[in-house]
């Protein structure tokens, strides 16, 4: 009797996880419907009630964006979508390729970049990619400007992430040996060692990569680099995304810039780009690593560019998805031209 009672109480536990596990997957998948749904209403909406003179539209077509992209910070996933849809959408994507992986280029490279981006008539429109320090183009003489887009992380976690990136590399190209291939010393042991691959200094990255090409970007613990950073990332980038909420980085995208990212929400939920490429046996760290990382200096000041960017990439999400008082998405037009 005895027996029969645990069996039909295991029986019931087994019949409420079941149960629960379906709720909760349905709550997901209503929860990306209805962020479809909100998505294509703001575009609908747009759409609808743009009266622009064709005259004042901007040529599209000559565009060019650049994804001055950080390492580890997601990128390989956003360039994917952006690759599968660049037939689709009748854009080229090119990546930037600098002599031994530097992230800074000379000034007489600069200048002939800049030159070559904007007057390259053959491959608009386009999107670039690489791993390249910002890059001012109003102090190169060019004409036009590129549109900057970006995506920045938590900094703890992309110097964790890239800490075993060289040790066990990733499931993109898993076979591929990484230069710190055998060491297993975990981070924790690495911190606790005060050893060199884990000191706070390598998370000065995401500061300079949004400063620039100044000598001043590239020094551990600048306030004027962060302060610089903050600048650029306001006045220079169209966008700058957080990697924790990459799929909104993309809405928001597409419904900026279509004319390279039509379809890329839809296309990002339903394929596999959402985690394209994972570093492998990757430890999360203790509370007593953290606890000490976040002692650093560098590591408040690379949080301090992270936590700036998340609360402007919020206010730029909500503005674009709020609705007004008749519970229509916000849109612009023209009237009362004088004279007729």
């Amino acid at each position: 009797m005895f027996n029969v009672n645990k069996l039909c109480l295991f029986s019931c536990l087994c019949i409420i996880v079941v149960i629960v596990l379906y709720f909760q997957t349905e709550i997901a998948r209503l929860e990306e419907n209805y962020r479809k749904l909100e998505f294509r209403l703001v575009q609908s909406h747009t759409e609808s009630r743009e009266f622009f003179p064709k005259s004042l539209e901007r040529n599209d077509d000559d565009t060019v964006v650049i994804y001055n992209r950080v390492p580890k910070t997601g990128s390989t996933s956003f360039v994917g979508v952006a690759y599968d849809l660049c037939k689709r959408n009748n854009f080229k994507v090119l990546h930037i390729n600098i002599t031994a992986n530097r992230h800074i280029m000379s000034l007489n490279n600069q200048y002939r970049f800049a030159q070559n981006v904007t007057k390259w008539h053959e491959v608009k429109p386009a999107l670039y990619h690489g791993h390249m320090a910002f890059l001012n183009f109003d102090r190169l003489g060019t004409t036009s400007k590129p549109i900057f887009i970006n995506l920045i992380r938590k900094p703890l976690d992309r110097l964790v992430s890239y800490y075993y990136f060289l040790r066990n590399g990733d499931n993109y190209r898993p076979h591929l040996v990484r230069k710190k291939h055998g060491d297993k010393m975990t981070f924790d042991e690495c911190v606790e060692r005060g050893q060199p691959d884990c000191d706070p200094n390598n998370m000065w990255l995401q500061v300079p990569f949004f400063c620039g090409h100044a000598a001043e970007c590239w020094k551990p613990g600048s306030q004027w680099a962060l302060e610089q950073a903050k600048h650029n990332l306001v006045t220079h980038y169209l966008l700058v995304g957080i990697t924790e909420q990459m799929l909104d980085f993309i809405t928001v995208l597409e419904a900026t810039l279509p004319r390279f990212f039509r379809g890329a929400t839809e296309y990002y939920l339903n394929s596999n780009k959402s985690h394209l490429r994972q570093t492998s046996s990757k430890i999360e760290p203790s509370i007593l690593t953290i606890e000490k990382i976040q002692q650093s200096t560098i590591w408040k000041m690379e949080n301090e560019l992270y936590e700036f960017a998340l609360e402007h990439f919020n206010f730029v999400k909500r503005k674009l998805l709020a609705k007004e008082a008749n519970n229509v998405a916000q849109i612009y037009f023209y009237e009362k031209i004088r004279p007729k």
